[in-house]
Parts: C-alpha cells; sequence; structure tokens
C-alpha cells in the first residue's frame, strides 16, 4: 500500500511539473503513472550502477555530479515511456531536481502523518 501510494503521489508531481515546465510533456495520467513506475525501476536498477561507476567524478564534484545521474535516468525514462517526452539534458535536469524536491516533501509528510 505504501509503495503503491508513493508511486501515484509521484505520477502526480510528474503532471504538475509536466505543466509547469517547458520542455516536458506528458499525454495523461495513464503516462504519468508508467513514467512513476520506470522511475522508481531505474532508481532502483540503474542509478546504483551509475553511481558506482562513476564515484571518481561524484568525489571530485562533492556529489554534484549525482544531478546529472538523476537527469540521465529522467532521459532514460523520455526514451522507455511513449507518452513522456523531455527536450533536452537541462530540461531533464531541472525536471529531476524539482521531482526530487517535491517527493521528498510529500514523503515526508507521509511519515509524519504515520505518527
Amino acid at each position: 500500500m505504501k509503495t503503491g501510494l508513493k508511486i501515484l503521489l509521484t505520477a502526480v508531481v510528474v503532471v504538475v511539473l509536466a505543466a509547469i515546465l517547458p520542455g516536458v510533456t506528458i499525454s495523461g495520467a495513464v503516462s504519468a503513472i508508467i513514467v512513476a513506475l520506470v522511475i522508481a525501476v531505474l532508481n532502483a536498477v540503474v542509478r546504483p550502477l551509475l553511481i558506482f561507476f562513476t564515484l571518481p567524478a561524484t568525489l571530485v564534484t562533492f556529489g554534484l555530479f549525482i544531478f546529472v545521474i538523476n537527469a540521465i535516468i529522467i532521459l532514460l525514462a523520455d526514451k522507455l515511456v511513449a507518452g513522456f517526452a523531455v527536450s533536452g539534458f537541462f530540461s531533464a535536469l531541472l525536471f529531476s531536481v524539482l521531482l526530487s524536491v517535491f517527493r521528498s516533501a510529500l514523503f515526508s509528510v507521509l511519515k509524519e502523518n504515520k505518527k
């Protein structure tokens, strides 16, 4: 139940960000849910590998290279989901940063309500 709620909240954030940000489009609610699922899978499988292989760059940039990895995850989701489009790297970078901020805020609210 908790994972399903996180996926739905992520889908809502994806729809809101696609409406706000230029260069990011989504075709509908079903595509948003699919994007949320794909991002969750990519974050679980691909992101740790990218972090491992780019560890020297991450250390040299004091962790800022993680933003680039997050943008790569968004670009991969763009390629995998038909109803989701990101126009370029900087749009993906801004989308990934805002997605992380909104997800952190929403998930912290979920944790506070559980107590």
